[in-house]
């Protein structure tokens, strides 16, 4: 459904000098920057997957999903989605795939919402049974019927990311692309999205490109993941191994003290890096061949209240593999 090959952009941008002087220098002499937000990016994906594009700010996720969009235009290498060609900007595909940025509206602020539907109904071209009936199910799938009259800038967060995803969903298109659509909601407003989105791919078989900075949206909807880093792509795989790899590398012992005396402020491990917390807590990063070793040092030195062994999380070896890259 997707192939994107060598996929790069290179932003030129100009250098201004400090000051007035700098200013009138720059009439007459301009010094530019070159930045590659993508370089020589290349994957595909297949109809129906699900896949978590990941990487620090600035990484070039955004950019990458503009160019597959059509949005901007790339410096060098091709994309093709569903066969179309994203810079060509064609009808036919402008109607197959959805953008939803978090962080940017499509609404009309100051309308309700379902007057932006009606509204895109017509930029469609939708026969209004074939709108009406997506609609309905939408709106329950994601529980806002009776926000539907209310105007945008009076809903909360969650329910503006909520009529933003039915907005991008009323064409049924084929590609959907996520940058972010969690974004500052609450814990309830991540759930209800993530579910939906669960729901829709599974039944429609949509495939879904998403960016999150939030771990739990891509451990609960994608299996695979791309991760860039300074707008190169540094891993592409299952999610699964990607964990697991992590994981192996290092555990995490947590521990609690029975007898404080046994072990004191300046305890260390000698197989891994100790930290205390200041409720007495101890916690040691060990090598997973460790932690035997690891285990049988803390029951040596003193009896303890409560003892964990857990995996690091996912966030801890997206952000290694980042440093690793740097």
């Amino acid at each position: 459904m997707i192939e994107v090959e060598n996929l790069t952009r290179v932003f030129r941008t100009y250098k201004k000098h400090p000051g007035f002087w700098g200013g009138v220098k720059g009439l007459f002499v301009r010094d530019f920057e070159e930045t590659a937000a993508a370089k020589d990016i290349s994957f595909t994906i297949a109809e129906g997957e699900f896949v978590g594009f990941l990487g620090p700010n600035g990484a070039g996720k955004t950019t990458t999903l503009k160019m597959l969009s059509g949005l901007i235009y790339p410096t060098s290498g091709r994309a093709r989605v569903a066969g179309y060609d994203p810079t060509k900007r064609e009808n036919a595909y402008r109607r197959l795939f959805a953008l939803v940025l978090g962080q940017k509206n499509q609404l009309w602020w100051d309308l309700p919402a379902i007057e932006s539907f009606t509204l895109l109904r017509a930029i469609y071209g939708l026969p209004v049974d074939q709108w009406k009936a997506t609609l309905d199910e939408l709106v329950d799938l994601l529980g806002v019927r009776e926000k539907l009259n209310v105007m945008v800038r009076e809903l909360s967060l969650g329910e503006r990311m909520k009529m933003e995803l039915i907005a991008a969903l009323l064409h049924r298109p084929r590609v959907l692309f996520l940058d972010e659509p969690t974004i500052g909601l609450d814990v309830v407003s991540q759930k209800a999205v993530r579910s939906f989105l669960r729901e829709y791919n599974r039944k429609y078989r949509v495939t879904i490109l998403l960016t999150s900075h939030y771990m739990a949206d891509i451990k609960e909807l994608c299996d695979r993941v791309i991760v860039i880093h300074k707008g190169a792509k540094i891993y592409d795989g299952a999610l699964a191994r990607l964990e697991h790899a992590g994981g192996a590398r290092k555990k995490i012992i947590t521990f609690v003290p029975a007898d404080a005396a046994a072990f004191p402020e300046t305890w260390q491990s000698q197989h891994g890096e100790t930290t205390r917390a200041p409720d007495g807590k101890f916690t040691v990063r060990a090598p997973g061949e460790r932690v035997v070793a690891v285990s049988q040092e803390i029951l040596t030195t003193g009896p303890v209240a409560d003892i964990t062994i857990e995996d690091i999380p996912l966030e801890d070896v997206i952000a290694e593999l980042f440093s690793a890259q740097a």
